[in-house]
């Protein structure tokens, strides 16, 4: 069975797919992320769909690797016989849901084989297989996918389709799957990777960040814009569902929509290293979405803004390495977690534009309103609703941003006097319930000695100042108390007492709270120790750079739905902060005296 570092990432900015070390495709959604999976192996077995592409006999992964900064993937074979690379992308400019896959012989000749099982509906349905004008359609209910390649493939019992081939050095063979209802147009594989190289080439360079870990940054901001869906604006969590926190576990959940916390915190990202196209695209799809039912904000949405994400299991699907449930939808949308609006007014009014009129009162409409009520919290509790602390200081923040903007109006409102003594209130009350001076910590909850880590974000947002001993003592509680092997628990999981979040069970350690504190730690002068973390961290991502949403230390897996957006906007953020410390090191050194030759 494979790791869940074993996959990368292919997309066009509409759905994705994963592609294993051995060249299988176990994950495709079409044609959007959240549409009914074509390829479910990852969370089944071969029987539910999937696409393998590689030596027949005898070969092995001698590397992969993505072309420059682009999400065109690159896996090359040795075998006894010779060497054969396959190419894998979608064109983000070509027909959406559509896959491409060229098979070129590098030296020798190396006998391949490729095995199409399409299994619509979540690997549940088979096809009906004919050939149409030379190509290979698949239909089933509503869905049609196409196939056209160099080779002619054969229909199997079991309605898969496979092919025996051989590829000479100099060779080169083709693929094209494509999600449509009508027969697609010819296009030319050749053409369609150059046009993609072009697009990826064009777009990555608008990034502002120079530092020492470019590298690493450019492959998260491309990650996270393979996250976008063009079409609307939305942003979405991963492209996954169901992949699980706990290997046997149930805490299995779909991640393919849009948190507007986590659309936030990808913004921040695009936002700082040059990317305002994403920002005014994120802006209007929040628009529109919000302007449906603004009495009725929720905490996500279907990528195209709609609010129905009713979960149920796909009860057929077993599970990845059997961990079941399987689930669609996400019940958590109709949470209250009253942080989203805070994180929202700070992520909007950071753009060109600032926020439009109509949001902002919104957003401050909502934090007025709700912020003294108990939520469901950060990580989404499923238990009874509480006072905690990060939801608090997040409405704080958003607050805030709102008495910042209208300081700089010309004239004053009569709303601006209300708010900073609500402000003020807010923070009064935050500082005195939320902090527990036994811990010297910031808890999760008012009047609770529980740890959990989303208080490490408290300072980012300018609640206390990084210097504040209770900063400090938050930092040192954290590091200490609700870490496993250096990285972070997002809250403590105890066997005395039961879980916060009402699900049985444990998890890895949460990503992004580790860049989390390494920021922290930056924050109060622990540089050095802020650098070996986030070191530590970029050695986590898997070969190709990609991030999952949690970790296990001790089998060294990935865990959890992929990529992650939130992991890999920690990459972004932290690589930024630690970055800006280095460049005022050396203007510092330049500016002394001692630092000029005599």
């Amino acid at each position: 069975m494979k790791h869940i570092e074993d996959y990368a990432l292919i997309g066009d900015l509409r759905t994705a797919a994963l592609v294993a070390v051995d060249g299988s495709i176990d994950w495709l959604c079409l044609p959007h992320f959240d549409s009914a999976a074509l390829f479910a192996a990852l969370l089944g077995d071969p029987g539910n769909g999937r696409w393998t592409m590689g030596p027949a006999t005898g070969g092995r992964c001698a590397r992969r690797r993505y072309r420059g900064d682009s999400l065109i993937l690159e896996t090359e074979w040795v075998s006894p016989a010779g060497q054969v690379r396959v190419t894998d992308f979608m064109d983000p400019t070509g027909p959406e849901g559509q896959v491409i896959r060229i098979v070129e012989g590098l030296a020798g000749r190396v006998r391949m084989h490729t095995s199409l099982a399409m299994r619509m509906d979540y690997g549940r349905v088979h096809p009906v297989l004919r050939s149409v004008g030379g190509q290979i359609l698949a239909t089933a209910g509503t869905d049609a996918v196409w196939l056209s390649s160099s080779i002619d493939m054969v229909a199997e019992l079991d309605n898969s389709l496979t092919a025996d081939f051989s590829v000479a050095a100099g060779d080169r063979l083709s693929f094209v799957l494509t999600h449509t209802r009508t027969a697609p147009r010819p296009v030319s594989p050749a053409c369609s990777l150059t046009t993609t190289e072009a697009f990826w080439d064009r777009w990555i360079s608008q990034c502002t960040y120079s530092g020492p870990w470019a590298d690493a940054v450019r492959r998260s901001l491309m990650i996270l814009k393979a996250l976008t869906h063009t079409p609307t604006g939305g942003i979405l969590a991963a492209a996954t569902t169901s992949l699980p926190e706990e290997i046997g576990g149930t805490r299995n959940w779909d991640y393919r929509y849009c948190w507007l916390r986590d659309a936030s915190f990808t913004l921040q990202a695009f936002q700082a290293t040059g990317f305002v196209e994403e920002a005014a695209a994120f802006r209007d799809w929040l628009a529109r979405t919000v302007a449906d039912d603004p009495d009725d904000v929720q905490v996500m949405y279907c990528l195209d803004g709609s609010r129905r994400l009713p979960e149920r299991t796909l009860d057929w699907l077993p599970g990845y390495r059997a961990s079941a449930p399987v689930r669609i939808g996400n019940a958590a949308a109709r949470q209250v977690q009253n942080d989203v609006w805070g994180e929202l007014m700070d992520a909007l009014c950071g753009t060109s534009r600032g926020a439009d009129t109509a949001i902002h009162d919104l957003l401050l409409g909502h934090l007025e309103d709700s912020w003294r009520e108990p939520d469901n919290g950060i990580w989404e509790i499923r238990g009874p609703r509480r006072h905690f602390v990060h939801s608090k200081a997040m409405a704080w923040v958003g607050v805030d941003r709102a008495v910042r903007a209208l300081e700089h109006q010309k004239t004053a409102p009569a709303s601006l006097e209300r708010l900073r003594h609500l402000r003020q209130a807010m923070h009064d009350e935050i500082c005195h319930r939320g902090f527990n001076a036994a811990l010297r910590s910031f808890t999760q909850c008012y009047g609770s000695s529980r740890l959990d880590a989303s208080v490490l974000l408290l300072p980012r947002y300018g609640f206390l100042p990084w210097t504040d001993p209770r900063v400090v003592g938050t930092v040192d509680a954290i590091q200490t108390h609700l870490t496993h092997d250096g990285l972070v628990l997002r809250y403590a999981v105890g066997r005395r007492r039961p879980n916060c979040d009402g699900i049985q069970g444990k998890e890895g350690a949460f990503l992004a709270c580790s860049f989390w504190l390494a920021d922290a730690l930056h924050g109060i002068g622990r540089t050095d120790e802020a650098e070996a973390l986030f070191e530590r961290l970029l050695s986590l991502r898997n070969d190709v750079g990609l991030l999952s949403e949690e970790y296990d230390a001790a089998t060294g897996h990935h865990l959890g739905n992929t990529p992650q957006a939130f992991s890999h906007a920690g990459i972004v953020t932290t690589a930024l902060h630690l970055s800006r410390h280095r460049s005022e090191l050396v203007a510092s050194s330049l500016a002394s005296p001692d630092s000029v030759a005599g």
